[in-house]
């Protein structure tokens, strides 16, 4: 296996003999045997590594069971990164999509491999041997985030992969859907957060490239230097709009521990990564956006992260799911509704 594969999950088998059919005369050398492993990491979406022939490809699919209305469109996720990918490099490139769920049970496509590290919750030894590594990465990382949002949407023809017009409301108001649509239990916390992120929404910035899940371990590093984004994965959420929302998401975990002791443990809260504000300034002085706002969006971040979590627990509590991972993950859902609550209180 390779390092950072591992063997595929008992019952996220995929059919091997149905997609090796399929991909006759669309792959090369499909014909050779193929072999598969899955890549460990990750809640929501099932992806793999594909070795044909000796080249690998990185195969993505949306997971297991019913999923919420207009999540984990990997057809979308697709054509997204058919467009951007020419206008931003760190978004790697498609081979394939399949649109056809009787293949191996939903939509697919193929993209390229890419190699390299992905942090999660600890540095590993080869990062931690350069000097300023965490100096170096903060400022790799914002500068990869200026780049996305400095494409030219217009020019490249990118402005139809969202409606900026009204983002943020429409943000408000579909997020909020799905959360009464995976919704468990009551929660009048929820609720709450929820009137107030209706009636508050703030102006909205020029509108840019918006990745809208834009974290540290949704980006690769170059393995032979810290400074270097490899790529930028996960592009399931993207659209055009206010470039504010990415910024408020990533400081949802730059330097801070919304969940202690879980994937949500930032790495960032060791020494010489930049600070929050730090962050912020570094950003708004590259961009020259005015960043009065961010609180808003860093509130509307966490909450859309409890919905995320809401929905994935969901699954696991009507046994669409039966990962053991998702078990507790009620109560991270109830940690990140307080925090918000905490957040809000602060901006009213």
């Amino acid at each position: 296996m390779h390092s950072d594969t591992a063997a595929v999950r008992q019952g996220e088998e995929l059919n091997l003999t149905a997609l090796s059919a399929y991909l006759q005369g669309k792959i090369p050398g499909v014909d050779h045997n193929l072999q598969i492993e899955q890549f460990p990491g990750g809640h929501s979406n099932l992806t793999y590594d594909l070795v044909v022939a000796g080249k690998e490809y990185v195969l993505r699919r949306a997971p297991l069971g019913p999923v919420a209305p207009k999540a984990h469109d990997m057809v979308r996720e697709a054509k997204v990164l058919t467009a951007v990918h020419p206008h931003f490099p760190p978004a790697p490139e498609v081979y394939h999509i399949c649109e056809d769920s009787s293949i191996i049970g939903a939509p697919f496509f193929l993209m390229e491999r890419r190699r390299g590290i992905v942090l999660r919750t600890t540095i590993p030894p080869e990062v931690a041997e350069h000097e300023n590594y965490a100096a170096r990465i903060s400022d790799a990382f914002i500068h990869c985030m200026v780049q996305m949002h400095a494409v030219d949407i217009e020019k490249h023809g990118l402005r139809s992969l969202g409606k900026p017009e009204g983002f943020v409301e429409r943000q408000v108001k579909g997020w909020s859907e799905r959360w009464e649509r995976a919704r468990t239990e009551p929660n009048p916390a929820a609720d709450q957060l929820m009137a107030f992120f209706a009636k508050t929404v703030p102006p909205s910035a020029a509108p840019t490239l918006v990745h809208n899940d834009f974290k540290l371990d949704n980006v690769m590093l170059d393995a032979r230097t810290p400074d270097r984004i490899e790529a930028v994965l996960d592009w399931e959420m993207t659209t055009v709009g206010d470039p504010l929302s990415d910024v408020g998401l990533t400081l949802c975990y730059w330097s801070s521990s919304l969940v202690p002791g879980t994937s949500l443990q930032a790495v960032t809260t060791g020494p010489g990564w930049f600070t929050r504000d730090e962050f912020v300034e570094k950003y708004a002085a590259m961009t020259g956006r005015d960043v009065s706002t961010l609180p808003w969006h860093e509130a509307w971040g966490v909450f859309k992260l409890a919905v995320i979590l809401q929905q994935i627990y969901y699954r696991y509590w009507r046994g669409q799911t039966t990962d053991e991972r998702f078990a507790h993950f009620d109560q991270r859902v109830k940690t990140l509704i307080d925090r918000a609550t905490e957040m809000v209180e602060k901006i009213a």
